[in-house]
């Protein structure tokens, strides 16, 4: 295989086209960094006209008291404030969550440790304030002015019984880039769930992945959950989503997003600073959650959805028009059991789904367990439905055997008769809940032939990659370039994989390119930023990749800028930021002249 040799924040950066070596099982490490809460914001409300949609739209929906719409800035004064005590009846339910996190829990797995699932780089980290960061290599290029804001979760509390990786509160690093200068901000997304809990000073709401733990555990939680709402601790109806897993933007709106709530709507100001408007319901038209991962034509404008639950139907898809106005529902009764959906593709005929084996788990939630599990009997499948359909009549659905797809990079038409779809799919899926690094993540290209129904796969790498982008510009139509964030082990991203589409012949290895940050340096998810988005003869790999890295011996991050052609992605520029941000989930880099617009 050919040999990719690059150094950057670590002298000892060799990069070798070669599978990387055995996973070793992990032991359970203490929390080596925990957050330290700094002075609290001053949270003023302010009322604000939502953006024309057409048809009109109402304003987005607005939530009971504490409000979501708000402007957070820092204390004008540095004396400590008083201790508030809180009212009887919170400090009662937090006693009572104590006594069942003490006594009634039964012994934790790893994987829900706090002490485990915490450590390191992982550790929640307070709001920061846009604060100037300082450009120690390189000079960051014009066409990146903008934001890049990633998405992650952050607890707001530490949490006193089981944890999942998944559970935590919304956290928004957005680095703002202006004139070759750049500042980072740290901001919660002020969700529901986040404003009900910091008003009680604790946690209300119990976890989804970690907060059913043992059968007498779940039923003694469920019941608190019960009291908190007849006491009107919490009102359900105001969403209690966490909004930490991504970002979105279409129809002139920025939106975080996570999978079973409304989007909440965000804008960032002119000095770098991050504001949560509040829940969007499309004018009513959303009632449910959706997907954290909608697809955006970038020549129509329209965003493309879908919503999947525990009762039927299991699966719901759904289209915006280009200035926000959504389509009618259509409601996918074919598929006759519940499953676990994360993401899906588009093409410019059709919409593609993955039934895989890991699904919803409502017996196994009722009996202490995970609200998803997985089926190692059940044969994975593909449903293809025709993109403007009206209802589910053309769904159809092919049987994939042993093809799991979480995430998806993308998918288009071939000829009249084939659907092409890229994907990683996830090896050993028994562990994406619990052992994420245990998993294996193989990106293939696979081959529907709608007039046979014949499947074909071709995986395209030997690397463990995950966290996939393109150029945006190429969503739903053929694509030659892919930059995958590689697992070592997962969710640890040691550097960027470019795949090359076009290498063809037997050839398992499609790399064209690759970087590694560094002994003991981790960064996240990927984003290419093309050069001119607005070049019609632009080459499709004209751009930057851009991440966030930390250095977990120096215990410092930065803000890594790559040139998309280099044979070795070669750094182009590195920012210092002002204080580490930790491990997350997915981001996007948004345009000045679409900040301008929110």
């Amino acid at each position: 295989m050919d040999a990719f040799s690059s150094s950057f924040l670590s002298s000892q950066s060799l990069l070798f086209l070669t599978p990387k070596a055995p996973i070793k099982q992990i032991s359970l490490p203490s929390i080596s960094s925990v957050r330290i809460d700094e002075k609290s914001p001053k949270i003023s409300t302010q009322s604000r006209p939502s953006a024309p949609l057409s048809p009109p739209s109402s304003p987005p929906q607005k939530l009971a008291s504490p409000a979501v719409s708000v402007v957070s800035k820092p204390l004008p004064s540095t004396k400590p404030r008083s201790r508030i005590e809180p009212p009887l009846p919170v400090t009662l339910f937090n006693a009572l969550d104590s006594i069942i996190n003490n006594f009634v829990d039964p012994p934790g797995k790893a994987s829900l440790d706090p002490r485990y699932v915490l450590s390191g780089n992982f550790a929640p980290v307070d709001e920061l304030p846009p604060t100037e960061c300082e450009v120690e290599f390189g000079s960051i290029p014009s066409c990146l002015d903008g934001a890049y804001v990633r998405n992650g979760p952050n607890p707001q509390f530490l949490p006193r019984g089981p944890y999942h990786l998944f559970d935590g509160d919304g956290m928004l690093h957005a680095t703002r880039i202006s004139g070759g200068r750049a500042t980072l901000c740290s901001r919660y997304v002020k969700t529901y769930k986040y404003l009900i809990e910091r008003e009680a000073g604790s946690p209300v709401l119990p976890s989804v992945f970690s907060g059913f733990n043992g059968l007498t555990a779940s039923a003694a939680r469920g019941a608190l959950s019960a009291v908190r709402f007849l006491a009107g601790q919490f009102n359900p109806a105001n969403g209690i989503g966490l909004a930490n897993t991504s970002l979105a933007f279409f129809a002139g709106r920025l939106y975080a997003l996570w999978e079973s709530d409304l989007p909440y709507i965000i804008r960032l100001t002119r000095d770098g600073d991050i504001e949560t408007l509040g829940r969007e319901d499309f004018s009513g038209r959303l009632t449910m959650g959706m997907t954290a991962h909608p697809k955006v034509d970038p020549e129509t404008g329209e965003a493309f959805g879908f919503r999947y639950g525990p009762i039927p139907p299991f699966l719901t898809y759904f289209r915006f028009g280009p200035n926000g106005e959504k389509h009618a529902d259509v409601p996918i009764f074919s598929l006759t059991r519940p499953g676990f959906m994360h993401d899906f593709a588009i093409t410019k005929k059709y919409a593609i789904f993955g039934d895989i084996q890991i699904g919803m788990n409502p017996i196994g939630m009722i009996e202490g367990g995970s609200p998803v599990g997985t089926d190692s009997g059940k044969v994975p499948r593909i449903g293809i439905i025709r993109r403007y359909a009206k209802d589910d009549s053309e769904m159809r659905w092919f049987e994939v055997p042993g093809f799991n797809l979480m995430h998806t990079i993308n998918a288009w038409d071939e000829d009249d008769d084939t659907v092409v779809l890229i994907g990683p799919n996830m090896m050993s899926v028994e562990h994406t809940l619990e052992r994420m690094d245990l998993v294996h993540a193989q990106v293939e290209m696979v081959r529907i032939d709608l007039r046979t129904g014949v499947v074909s796969r071709q995986p395209l790498s030997a690397w463990n990659l995950d966290f996939a982008v393109i150029n945006p510009a190429y969503l739903g139509r053929r694509n030659r370039f892919v930059y995958a964030g590689v697992g070592d082990p997962m969710p640890k991203i040691s550097g960027v994989v470019k795949l090359d589409l076009t290498i063809s012949g037997d050839r398992r290895e499609c790399t064209a390119a690759a970087r590694l940050f560094g002994s003991g340096c981790f960064g996240g998810e990927p984003f290419f930023v093309a050069r001119d988005p607005n070049d019609p003869e632009a080459e499709e790999d004209d751009g930057y990749v851009v991440t966030y890295v930390h250095d977990e011996n120096a215990g410092e991050s930065r803000f890594l800028v790559m040139d998309a052609k280099s044979p070795e992605l070669e750094v182009v520029a590195s920012v210092k930021l002002p204080r580490r941000v930790p491990y997350g989930f997915h981001g996007i880099f948004v345009r000045e002249s679409d900040l301008n617009k929110l």
